[in-house]
């Protein structure tokens, strides 16, 4: 299982582009698999920056790590428009990039954006139908219910970005697994992963004649000696997640009431432990997020960078 980073979003609240970069750096001093770059709402006390704008920084300045977007928001941007932004990154940083997009989440897309959030799974189909051929510089012609594309997009010395879902559901898993490279998911336990998620992505991607696809799951990681205190620090900023709707159906599934009771907390031995246990749930990457105190976060850096090499 790669090990990777989640490089902007701590528990420090918002944060600049150049500490994102550093962040970046950080693990790949420390021989991570990749750097991934939130989308963040465009709220009060969250650093909404660009996650595609980031990464192309990011990889200018910071060679050889793989980047990677969690998640672009798809009802912010027309498929052609992301398409464009997505492999001129791709360009900038030497093919490094894999494209995370999704749909959010109903009180997320429609007090913030204005925009209804009905038949998310139609969308994000007929989305692809545009992406994923204009990402491979095909000529695009296409008339949905949600979309007008028409439109090619002709790139030199670039390839098309993998592309990977935020599904949760089971019908967002099925067309994860049918059109995409997989899934990057948030929130979701060890016993979420092995009888949700993998079973679910794995048979769309079966009966689609497509590749083992890639389960990459994102979770608080924090090596500490006082994991009280470690989960008290989390909640007082995360607690909340499990009120959003898909967030929540996954804490259900893990029959835990918390988002905070599914991140990782504890000794190296025991975060090892965790791990192992993710990977043969069929998790092929985890995307970690620090958390704790600043020496706890050095000493998971220092863990993760062992584990990893």
């Amino acid at each position: 299982m790669r090990i990777s980073l989640n490089a902007a979003v701590g528990m420090g609240g918002p944060q600049t582009v150049p500490h994102a970069v550093e962040e970046v750096a950080g693990a790949a001093d420390n021989g991570l698999a990749a750097a991934w770059l939130p989308q963040m709402p465009p709220w009060a006390g969250i650093a909404g920056w660009d996650a595609l704008t980031v990464a192309a920084v990011a990889g200018a300045a910071v060679p050889g790590i793989g980047l990677g977007t969690s998640v672009v928001v798809a009802q912010t941007r027309h498929p052609l428009t992301l398409a464009g932004q997505a492999l001129t990154v791709q360009s900038a940083v030497g093919n490094r990039l894999t494209l995370g997009i999704g749909v959010s989440q109903a009180p997320v897309i429609e007090p913030t954006f204005g925009y209804p959030f009905e038949r998310p799974v139609r969308y994000l189909r007929e989305y692809l139908e545009v992406l994923l051929p204009a990402l491979a510089g095909e000529p695009v012609e296409h008339k949905g219910e949600a979309l007008i594309a028409n439109g090619q997009l002709t790139f030199p010395g670039v390839t098309a970005p993998p592309v990977v879902l935020a599904a949760l559901g089971p019908q967002m898993l099925r067309l994860a697994g049918e059109l995409t490279e997989g899934t990057v998911t948030l929130w979701t336990g060890v016993r979420t992963i092995s009888e949700h998620i993998t079973p679910r992505i794995t048979a769309a991607a079966e009966t689609a004649g497509r590749p083992q696809p890639r389960v990459i799951v994102g979770s608080l990681v924090c090596v500490t000696d006082d994991p009280d205190s470690a989960r008290a620090l989390a909640a007082e900023r995360f607690a909340g997640a499990g009120q959003l709707p898909s967030y929540g159906a996954m804490l259900e599934i893990e029959g835990v009431a918390s988002a905070v009771d599914v991140i990782l907390v504890g000794t190296e031995e025991q975060i090892a432990a965790d791990l192992r246990r993710y990977e043969e749930a069929g998790a092929s990457e985890l995307i970690a997020v620090l958390c704790g105190t600043a020496e706890d976060q050095a000493r998971t850096m220092r863990f993760l960078s062992a584990i990893n090499n």
